[in-house]
């Protein structure tokens, strides 16, 4: 099984890659924001308890966001391998996420970050949010802020693979088939 963390800042393609890093390898792919934005769309408890910090750009609660992952990873561990995206976000989420593995005998066996420039970010993001309908796509003021909570919380994460040696950075530029060569080119070194 082959664990990969596809990492980077909000707009930076890791949805869009991960869904062809998915269909390329068949493996799974998980999005710790597509799950709880499917809570909010269905009104749970958890969804009405995670609108507030989506709406106003924060990171959902560790423990919250945590547990959802454990689940995920206790029904999938079988599987031939898996895309976590969006996850995990802050140090400490890491070091759960290496325990739970382990809890499976799994790894994590690469962090891939895409890299893109602030003001593309912010450009896709509210292109995206033209079509998305996600009030976090909507604002850039609300865009500017998930930026700012992105480099302060979490991009202390790529520290924590890169001194396990599972760290890789990519040019997020460029074409959606430029970056996925770039990926599949770090994958294949594996």
């Amino acid at each position: 099984m082959i664990n990969i963390v596809l990492f980077g800042a909000p707009g930076c393609g890791k949805g869009t890659q991960a869904q062809r890093l998915k269909a390329h390898y068949g493996i799974e792919h998980v999005s710790t924001g597509e799950v709880i934005r499917d809570e909010i769309r269905r009104g749970t408890e958890l969804g009405r308890s995670m609108e507030s910090y989506i709406k106003a750009g924060k990171l959902a609660p560790d423990e919250i966001v945590i547990g959802m992952i454990a689940n995920y990873v206790a029904e999938h561990k079988h599987a031939k391998g898996c895309i976590f995206d969006g996850f995990p976000r802050t140090t400490v989420q890491a070091e759960e996420f290496d325990k739970i593995l382990a809890g499976h005998g799994l790894q994590v066996d690469i962090m891939i970050d895409i890299h893109v420039p602030e003001e593309e970010l912010i450009q896709r993001i509210l292109l995206r949010g033209k079509d998305s309908g996600r009030a976090d796509d909507a604002s850039e003021e609300v865009i500017r802020g998930r930026l700012d909570v992105y480099r302060q919380q979490t991009a202390v994460v790529s520290d924590y693979y890169a001194a396990q040696g599972k760290y890789a950075s990519v040019n997020g530029t460029g074409t959606m088939d430029d970056v996925f060569a770039r990926i599949t080119d770090v994958i294949a070194q594996l």
